[in-house]
């Protein structure tokens, strides 16, 4: 069901975006920060809570500008290769020190780096643009090269593809025997050892795929806008991941894009009919989705495929 769903909806974004072309910017913002999200979900599985993980939204999206900036004829597909590498990289190695950690050790410790990067951002204004952040120019795509409203539409099939690859991928990787020991390391990390498994290894392995995932959302969020800013590295926006991420619920992949639709929604129709209190109705959100399904709007979904299936026996 959950799969269903998943296809529907891309085939449903590409529609949109073609039906009401004012719409592909917001849909690639917002399955931008579904990717994001997914790559929070990932590190939620071993119940561990990042509230720095924009700064990989950042690596991906400086590394985008600086290489394009290096390299004005460079194609928007190397672009997000070289976003990957850079934001993995980064990953494995402050992934090192970070699985040392658990808790809410885990969670300030990245908040705190985010933190420091976001600030140097700021400061560096020759090397980063300083809060006036750096402009980029649209790269071709596949070798074309096209005005904005194509570069819109050809972007969105771009992303659609890479959130359906990454869904594929990281379901696999929850299914698979790594992703089932990560669940482990919530529930007991001493059985784990006691079975001769590194709990700090596999939390390094899913911690790189988690900097991947949101590097590429920072590279799709820099192609869409054309300018980088210190604010995409901003703790609002760690914040904003976790919120999507307990929305959906880590317990499937597509749980991310539930919680971002849901997100996106919300904080349009508040920002346009409840301004001065759009922040309110997105907290009241979230609190009545953790009142009433705990596990996200997945875990609610499941519990409802459960019971019918319970019923119709």
């Amino acid at each position: 069901m959950l799969n269903m769903i998943g296809f529907v909806g891309a085939i449903l974004c590409l529609l949109l975006g073609w039906q009401f072309p004012w719409s592909k910017t917001p849909l690639i913002m917002g399955l931008c920060y579904g990717l994001a999200s997914l790559g929070v979900s990932v590190m939620m599985r071993a119940g561990q809570v990042s509230f720095g993980h924009a700064l990989y939204a950042a690596i991906g999206a400086y590394t985008v500008a600086f290489v394009t900036r290096a390299y004005p004829a460079i194609d928007g597909i190397v672009l997000l290769s070289a976003a990957l590498l850079v934001s993995g990289l980064a990953g494995a190695v402050v992934g090192l020190f970070m699985v040392r950690y658990r808790g809410i050790f885990f969670g300030m410790l990245n908040l705190a780096l985010s933190m420091v990067v976001f600030a140097m951002l700021g400061k560096m204004y020759n090397w980063s643009g300083g809060t006036d952040g750096l402009r980029m120019e649209r790269p071709t795509l596949l070798g074309f090269t096209l005005e904005r409203a194509d570069f819109e539409s050809s972007l969105l099939i771009v992303v659609v593809m890479c959130v359906v690859g990454m869904v594929w991928l990281v379901q696999r990787y929850f299914k698979s025997a790594a992703g089932e020991a990560l669940a482990g390391i919530k529930t007991n990390e001493t059985r784990l050892e006691y079975l001769g498994l590194s709990a700090r290894l596999i939390l390094w392995q899913a911690y790189v795929l988690s900097a991947l995932l949101v590097g590429l959302s920072g590279a799709l969020f820099a192609m869409v806008q054309g300018l980088v800013t210190p604010d995409i590295g901003a703790w609002l926006h760690s914040g904003e991941y976790v919120f999507i991420a307990v929305l959906g619920g880590s317990g499937h992949a597509i749980g991310a894009f539930l919680g971002a639709a849901v997100f996106e929604t919300v904080k349009l129709f508040a920002a346009a009919y409840m301004t001065g209190i759009w922040q309110m109705l997105l907290g009241l959100t979230l609190i009545f989705v953790i009142i009433l399904a705990p596990d996200g709007i997945v875990g609610l979904m499941r519990r409802k495929s459960v019971h019918r299936h319970q019923e119709d026996a």
